[in-house]
Order: structure tokens, then sequence, then C-alpha cells
């Protein structure tokens, strides 16, 4: 079993990917971490992670879910990605986990798969807008499941969110 990480090139949030990474590899789930690019990407904190390969590279059929990581650059380099979006979309229409935190949910509803489901989002007035915009009902809580779709609202929730994607796992 793995799970696609999906986090930006610079400016990602370093326990969004460091605390679910670990709680998953602890539980026995392989993970990948994929970014606009191959190469060493750099956190928020200084953190580094090395993305073994594009989101152009991702054969979605090698996983059993995709999580994409927030933080500012998430904004920046992940809302705009066509090719996240289309993964995500994949994954979800596959009946796959997907999951985001952060500023990161804003890609789940661009790919279409918020409107009419519950979700939360890191409160800035961009993400709040965007979430709206795809018709989600958003709650003012940690962590939100509906259905395989698990969003989380930022880095102090990263030990729940990644705990309930493994439960979604074992479903």
């Amino acid at each position: 079993m793995k799970l696609l990480l999906a986090i930006a090139p610079e400016q990602f949030r370093d326990e969004e990917l460091e605390i679910p990474r670990r709680t998953f590899e602890e539980a026995g789930i392989g993970t990948d971490l994929a970014s606009t690019a191959a190469g060493t990407c750099t956190g928020m904190l200084g953190g580094t992670a090395e993305a073994t390969m594009a989101f152009e590279d991702v054969n979605d059929e090698d996983y059993v879910g995709i999580v994409v990581v927030g933080g500012s650059g998430s904004e920046k380099h992940l809302w705009g990605s066509e090719r996240l979006r289309e993964l995500v979309l994949s994954f979800f229409e596959q009946g796959k986990v997907v999951g985001a935190i952060c500023l990161a949910p804003v890609v789940l509803a661009r790919a279409g798969i918020l409107a009419g489901r519950h979700a939360t989002v890191y409160p800035s007035p961009a993400a709040v807008a965007e979430m709206k915009k795809a018709g989600a009902n958003l709650l003012e809580i940690p962590v939100v499941a509906d259905m395989q779709v698990v969003t989380a609202n930022g880095p102090a929730a990263a030990a729940q969110f990644a705990d309930t994607i493994i439960t979604k796992l074992e479903c």
C-alpha cells in the first residue's frame, strides 16, 4: 500500500509533510513524493524534501490515495497545476482516498470534487473564497472527512489528519 504525497517546490509547510509521512510509514504505508518538478523542495521552516517525480510522471494506478500538503507555496505552485487537478480527480473517481491540508484543499475545490461536500481549509480570505466558489460546505473544525475526501485546516491538525486518512484506507 502506497500513498502519493504532493508538495510545492518551495514554501510547503514542513510539519504538514513530516508528521503525516512519519505516521503513514509507522502504519506500514509507503509514500512517494511528487512536485511540479523532481528535485529538492524547500519548506517554510527551512526543511527540505526530495520529490522523486514530477506530477506529469505519476501513474495513479501505483497508489491507494493522494495527499496534498499545504503551506504558502501551495497557492503559488499547486492551485494552478492542471496536472495535479487531473490526478486529484482521477483518484477521486476511482474511489481512492484524497486528502489535503492547510491551503491545499483549494486544489480539491478546483478539481471539482468538493461541490456539496463538507470540508475545511486554512481560513485565508483567498482560500475561503475558492472553497465557497466550488460549492464546498465549509466547517471551522481541524479535520473533516466526507466519504473518501479528508481535509484539514493547518499544521496543528497534521497528526489527526494523518490518522483520519489511515482510518479511511482501512475501510
